[in-house]
């Protein structure tokens, strides 16, 4: 390797347990973000094949939203993306007031 190269890997294991490769990542103009897609970037972020910076920018996220996704799969699992599960996930992770 030469000074200042840097490597990436050429897969990930994807969330449904396949090789997941850059050209099998969602298109760059995703406006559909299912739980599937979100998954497949947030492993491909974590596994090496393509840095936050560049998630971010290929699918225009803020980092902020990318994290948010991170720490949905983090805490409950794939359906932790559910969009209509934010604030069922959300509401049992906090503590509640009387």
């Amino acid at each position: 390797m030469t000074e200042g190269s840097t490597h990436r890997a050429s897969y990930v294991i994807g969330p449904t347990g396949e090789p997941l490769t850059v050209d099998d990542l969602p298109p760059p103009n995703t406006r559909r973000w299912v739980i599937r897609r979100k998954a497949e970037v947030v492993a491909a972020v974590k596994g090496g094949l393509i840095s936050l910076e560049d998630a971010c920018k290929r699918y225009t996220l803020s980092v902020e939203e990318f994290l948010s996704w991170q720490k949905a799969i983090e805490r409950n699992g794939l359906p932790g993306l559910r969009v209509t599960r934010t604030q069922y996930y959300r509401d049992n992770t906090q503590p509640r007031s009387i």
